[in-house]
């Protein structure tokens, strides 16, 4: 047998691994002999901190250290913890921050920002910071609210004393014209020319009437007086000279130019007011006549066997056809819208003047402030026409 050195060498490397494995097994077996003989009083030794870290959860070791995490997973959870709250809290100032911008931006929309751009509280319908609009539209539901706001009690007897008296004695010669009225329109009904009965009925009908109108007016007017009276002496917060002068006017038309001293516009204010008014009720009593009339001539012409006379039963006894009734009708209607909303304009125009001739009584003119318009006449040269004159106006202005 032929041996070389390689083989020999493998086969010593075969023979020690054999050892080693067998002393391996055997270095086993005594330690586990070993273990195995330990006393079991050893296992309820103490455990340190390293311990229980290495072992896990400990609930169900005897130890002192029962029903308590382990380190790593408590701090793990911890930090979970920790960041799912500094999310909510950021989520949180989000929110906050977007709920006041968002409030910000009503308070601007509402003009309730102060010059700092801080905001201020809102208004309120009653207390002691109750905006100048709101007390007069309080005051316009309930008469007296303003007196109350403005502590001038001593003004309530007066303001309830008028006007119950004079709502308490219209509403008396009010059940005395509805009778007369009644007995008048019977009257006319019937075809009756001029009579005694006739003029006497009408001349206490009309006396009765102006009586009524005179009382509801006085009722309206001390209304309409302790609204102003409201608005004027309103002092719990500064308003200022102009939302007071509007006001007014929206009250009452004409007030608002006695509060700002303009006296001459007094009386075209009330003037177009009061013929605006006396047109309107005169094409209003014009309607409601021709509408009447056409109503009876209409009937006549469709049923003439209830009119055993044979003439209509309208005022003016069947002189006019029905189709000219009925455009003398429909133009009176007519002429009362359009005079309703020439009124509204009006109206609204005396409110606008109030508030603008307010906003002038501050305005600077003096001489550092001025608009000068003067003539200019000049000479303007040119290839095909050659020198022309150029006539015009300058514009100067001074601020």
């Amino acid at each position: 047998m032929r041996v070389t050195i390689s083989s020999v060498i493998t086969k010593i490397f075969q023979r020690m691994r054999i050892l080693c494995g067998a002393w391996g097994v055997c270095a086993v077996v005594m330690l586990m002999v070993m273990l195995s003989g330990v006393d079991a009083s050893a296992q309820n030794l103490r455990r340190g901190v390293k311990h229980t870290v290495a072992g896990g959860m400990m609930q169900d070791l005897p130890d002192s250290l029962r029903a308590k995490r382990d380190t790593v997973k408590l701090s793990k959870s911890d930090s979970i913890n920790r960041l799912k709250i500094l999310a909510k809290q950021a989520r949180q100032r989000q929110d906050s921050i977007s709920r006041y911008y968002r409030m910000r931006d009503k308070a601007a929309s509402q003009g309730r920002l102060d010059a700092n751009g801080n905001i201020l509280p809102p208004e309120r319908w009653f207390g002691d910071s109750v905006s100048l609009s709101r007390v007069c539209m309080v005051s316009a539901v309930l008469p007296g609210y303003g007196q109350i706001y403005n502590k001038q009690y001593w003004k309530l007897p007066i303001l309830y004393g008028t006007m119950g008296a004079s709502i308490g004695l219209a509403v008396h010669q009010n059940s005395v014209y509805k009778p007369l009225k009644t007995r008048y329109n019977e009257l006319i009904a019937d075809g009756l020319y001029r009579t005694e009965e006739l003029n006497q009925v009408q001349g206490d009908m009309i006396r009765s009437n102006t009586k009524r109108q005179l009382l509801w007016g006085a009722a309206l007017a001390s209304y309409i007086y302790f609204l102003g009276d409201a608005a004027v002496n309103y002092s719990t917060n500064d308003v200022s000279n102009v939302k007071k002068a509007t006001t007014l006017s929206t009250i009452c038309p004409g007030a608002g130019q006695i509060y700002n001293k303009s006296y001459w516009r007094v009386p075209i204010v009330l003037g177009g007011m009061a013929s605006m008014v006396y047109v309107v009720d005169w094409n209003n009593r014009g309607f409601k006549r021709f509408k009447t009339a056409y109503a009876l001539r209409a009937d006549f012409d469709l049923n003439p066997g209830n009119y055993p006379e044979g003439v209509s039963k309208d005022e003016f006894r069947g002189r006019y056809s029905a189709t000219y009734l009925k455009n003398l009708r429909d133009a009176y209607r007519r002429n009362r819208d359009l005079c309703l909303i020439m009124t509204a304009a009006v109206y609204a125009f005396q409110i606008i003047d109030a508030h603008v001739d307010a906003h002038l009584k501050d305005f600077d003119v003096s001489d550092d402030l001025t608009v000068r318009l003067d003539p200019m006449f000049d000479y303007q040269s040119s290839n095909i026409y050659g020198s022309s004159p150029v006539f015009g106006v300058n514009l100067n202005v001074t601020f």
